[in-house]
Formats: C-alpha cells, structure tokens, sequence
C-alpha cells in the first residue's frame, strides 16, 4: 500500500472510534425499525475484519438444540449452494475481482478487502458434492462446471441446468445424477458485469421463469443513472420465448430469493447504501411486487429522501416500504425458506445468512439467523443459528456466512462459509 493510502487508512481508522463513541446502542430490526437520522460522512467508515478461518475443532456456535459440522472442506472461497433432486450439492465457488483503483479511498478498501478475503483470483467453478451414506459428511467431490465468469446462482428446470454469471445467464444440458456437464452451454442473456457482482438465480414454482437478482454498480448511482440502466433489480426470463423483463426495481443489491409457500410471493434480502451512519438505513428483507419499485437511489425506509442523490419525486411517491429491516449493514446475502420441522425449535421462516459488515464502526451480521413466519408475513424477533463467526475484538474473522439451503435429507441446513472455506451443516443435536 502506498504512503497515500496507508495515510488515508488511518484517518479512516480515527472516524471509526469517534464514530463508534457516538454509534447507536440498538440495531434498526423488524417491521418498525427505529432508524436514526442520516449523518453523511465525508471519509466513509472502513472497517473488516481480517480474515483467520478455523483452526482444527474450532466450529460456529450452534443454538440450544442444534449441533454443527463441517458437510465439504477445503473449497475456494464458496459462495452459493444448490440441492439437486438427486440430493447432490452443487456450490458455487468465485470471488470479487479488482477493478482499477480511481481513488486513494478506493486503493485502502481493496487492501482491506484482500486482508479479508473478499477481494482476489476467482475460482470460476461450480464443484458438486456427494454424501452417499448418508452421514451428513460429503465423500465424493467431482468439478462439475468449470470456466465460468463468477458464477453465483443456480437453478434446475425440466433436464437443464442455469448458471447466473455475473455477466448474464447460460443454459446447460443436465440428466439425473450427471457428475459432471458435458454439453455446450447456452448464453441466454446479458447482464452488466462490475460492481455488485452476484447474480442470483431462482425458478419459478411451476417452471416456466427464471428470477435473477442483479445489484448496482455503484453506492448511490455515483455514475449517474445511465450506467445503473438495468441494475439494481430483479430480472425475470421467461424459458419458453427467451424474453426478459425487470420485474421490480429500485433493490441497491438484491442478493438471496426465496419462496414463501403459503401466499405465493417471491421474497429478497437486500444490501441497501453506505455512507449515512452504522443503522442508516436498514438492509432489509421484503416481499417483491411485480412493477414494485423500492426506492433505490432516491429514498430509502419509508419514503425517506437521500438529498446526496439528484431527485425523482414521482419515483420517490411509489416506492414500497420494505416488509422487514434486517439492521445497517449487515450484508444479508443467502436466504431460503425453512419449513416448520426442519430444525427442533424452529418453526417455519426465512434462513438469511449475514455475510457482515464492512462500513460500520461496530461490527453487525456474520451470523446465520431464523425469521419466524405466520400467514405469510414475518412474525417476530429474529433468531441466531449459527454465531461465533467473529473473535470477541472483532479482530479477526473465522468465517462469512453466504449462501443457506435446506439439506437433500430436509432435516438440516447448509451453509456457504467464504472465508472458512467450508459448508456447514446444522441439524438436531
């Protein structure tokens, strides 16, 4: 790192213990979060942990009832899972690539980020997992995909298999138990690659869309709203004619979709700007409304004006309030809908793996927590599954939780931990 931005580093690292003296005592959580009033900061906080892993039988912290263990090990930086019909595990394994620095802030965050392991050389592969006794420990690892550009969602449908690239989606031909694809691939459509670079997949009950989550390029449409142009929502393809829509807008960073099975509606979680204090705003996790419109970059939580941002007051009129804030920056990535039986002492909800935050004088998120359901709405205080992912200074971290899936026996979980480098599985005790 240069003189320039070691320089700039520590005058980072000043704010953040002044901004920490003054941080809010509570996080801004559920349906009525209290949400303080923005402080737009001139250097924004940076601040990561930097990354350890596991040391030999050192594991997350289950809750009471639960017990946790290592399902596949030794990946390279896993993101995202998918469970076959066969009860394969297919993870897709990639990493944030650097852009060129333009600023000296952006060189200190891209040091900070490789300190953390959110910034390197992408694996650009998806590896399939096979636990044919049934143990809850992956014996066979075969690489099932291989020459991607940052995979990250995936998706089966009707004998083909759909690959969300950070550049778009390509089709791959895929029969029962296939260890490997062998056939061409299929580019179906194109996405904007850089920055937020996750592309999730989701399918439609029946079969015949494709959901995609895509995020933004930038905080708050620094660039200008030309370069956002298809960003920052989610995209539906309709398998059968190959057309694309967006199906809602104004999502900063839609990562994790899921389906809640009792009214039929697709619901995100969602990574909301940076720059405006450590609970302002909330990320947040919501059901999507197709033509809903969420804000993003002119308002936030109720209809609250960003004054950073050139105004749209139409836009702002129709933006929805999300269902259910999650807390500031707690990068909410995975979700899955857990069905009531799964876990013991667990009914039924949303799963969302908290990656954690970067951007905040005190530490929030690397967990892995349970939002209870009832009539299809969130129904209370969330919940920890998994904790322990951060030593007690918040110094070091031992693991990121990402993606989350109900396990192919339908009586556990499992887990993407990116700086672990492992999948986590948690079951009864």
């Amino acid at each position: 790192m240069s003189f320039m931005a070691r320089a700039t580093a520590a005058v980072g690292a000043t704010m953040v213990l002044l901004r920490r003296f003054n941080a809010p005592k509570t996080q801004a959580m559920g349906a009525s979060p209290a949400i303080p009033e923005a402080k737009k900061q001139g250097i924004m906080t940076l601040k990561m942990p930097t990354a350890k892993g596991w040391e030999a039988g050192h594991t997350p912290t289950a809750a009471a009832g639960l017990k946790v263990n290592a399902f596949a090990s030794n990946l390279l930086h896993p993101r995202w899972i998918e469970v076959l019909p066969n009860g394969d595990v297919l993870v897709a394994e990639a990493l944030q690539e650097a852009d060129p620095p333009k600023t000296l802030m952006d060189r200190a965050m891209q040091a900070t980020m490789r300190r953390a392991r959110a910034l390197g050389v992408s694996a650009n592969r998806i590896t399939l997992w096979r636990d044919s006794d049934g143990d809850g420990v992956a014996e066979q690892r075969e690489v099932f995909l291989e020459n991607q550009r940052q995979p990250f969602g995936m998706a089966l449908v009707n004998g083909t298999f759909y690959v969300g690239n950070t550049d778009g989606i390509s089709s791959f031909p895929y029969a029962n138990g296939d260890l490997k694809i062998t056939g061409a691939g299929k580019k179906l459509c194109d996405f904007k690659p850089g920055g937020h670079w996750t592309r999730s997949l989701i399918a439609s009950p029946d079969g015949s869309k494709i959901y995609a989550g895509v995020g933004s390029l930038s905080n708050i449409a620094d660039e200008g709203m030309q370069a956002e142009e298809g960003r920052a929502c989610i995209w539906e393809y309709d398998i059968a004619s190959g057309k694309t829509r967006i199906f809602a807008g104004g999502l900063r960073n839609a990562v994790g979709t899921a389906w809640e099975p009792t009214t039929g509606a697709l619901w995100t979680v969602v990574n909301e700007r940076d720059g405006l204090g450590d609970e302002t705003p909330p990320d947040y996790l919501t059901s999507v409304k197709d033509g809903g419109f969420y804000g993003w970059p002119y308002c936030y939580w109720g209809k609250t004006v960003d004054d950073r941002v050139p105004q749209d007051p139409a836009l702002v009129a129709r933006a929805i309030t999300p269902d259910y804030a999650l807390g500031g920056h707690t990068a909410s990535l995975g979700l899955c809908w857990m069905p009531a039986g799964t876990l013991p002492g667990f009914g039924e909800g949303m799963v969302i793996g908290q990656h954690g935050s970067w951007n905040r004088s005190t530490l929030s998120g690397y967990k892995l927590i349970f939002v209870p359901f009832a009539n299809g709405k969130p129904a209370g205080a969330p919940r920890d599954i998994l904790s322990g992912f951060l030593s007690p200074d918040e110094k070091y971290s031992y693991g990121r939780p990402v993606g989350v899936k109900v396990g192919p026996d339908g009586k556990s979980l499992l887990m993407a931990d990116d700086v672990g480098d492992v999948i986590w599985r948690v079951s009864a005790a």
